[in-house]
């Protein structure tokens, strides 16, 4: 279960779509568990297969909720139905952050209720509904799957922002990773 490199934003798996699981496998669970390792290792609460180079339909999450899911899961080849986002402008009581922009937080809306389904790694049936800070990670990692990171949905304020952390940083090409338990915690845990 090795830990594997994060993805940084302009790497093209994290820009498109990732396709969908057609063997639940023991190179399926390999790759689950070494998704598990890397999350840990980053201090992740939601790692997307496309972060660590992969592009496949599959996250896994580690976060206490209040909606009686395990605080522990897979999700191979998600869908996700939510309920509308309100209108009103994000706060920094919102910020989110993601491990393929390193460091970097920014106010979002989300959605406060998700219903999740999808399969675990044996493929199994899970469905679950998810609500509050839970409901924004399974959001997040799903966006993941379909090539969007959470600063494409930035309103034009925190974008402008976004994109100068990214010109700073050298974000926006490919090749570029960072190495959970070896590079510095860019969010400092």
């Amino acid at each position: 279960m090795p830990v594997r490199p994060i993805t940084i934003a302009g790497e093209p798996v994290l820009h498109r779509r990732a396709v969908d699981v057609e063997q639940f496998d023991d190179e399926l669970r390999s790759l689950i568990a070494d998704m598990y390792e890397t999350m840990d290792e980053a201090n992740g609460v939601g790692l997307a297969a496309p972060q660590i180079g992969v592009g496949l339909r599959i996250f896994v999450y580690g976060m206490a909720n209040d909606d009686d899911v395990p605080p522990r899961g897979v999700l191979v080849n998600p869908t996700l139905v939510t309920t509308k986002v309100s209108g009103a402008e994000p706060d920094e009581e919102e910020s989110e952050g993601c491990l393929s922009f390193p460091g970097e937080s920014f106010p979002l809306k989300r959605a406060e209720w998700a219903k999740v389904n999808g399969y675990d790694g044996e493929g199994n049936a899970v469905e679950f509904e998810a609500t509050g800070w839970f409901a924004r990670c399974m959001q997040h990692e799903f966006d993941h799957l379909n090539g969007t990171l959470y600063v494409d949905r930035l309103n034009a304020q925190y974008s402008r922002k976004a994109r100068k952390a990214a010109k700073v940083n050298g974000w926006g090409q490919p090749g570029l990773t960072w190495m959970p338990g070896v590079d510095p915690d860019p969010f400092g845990h």
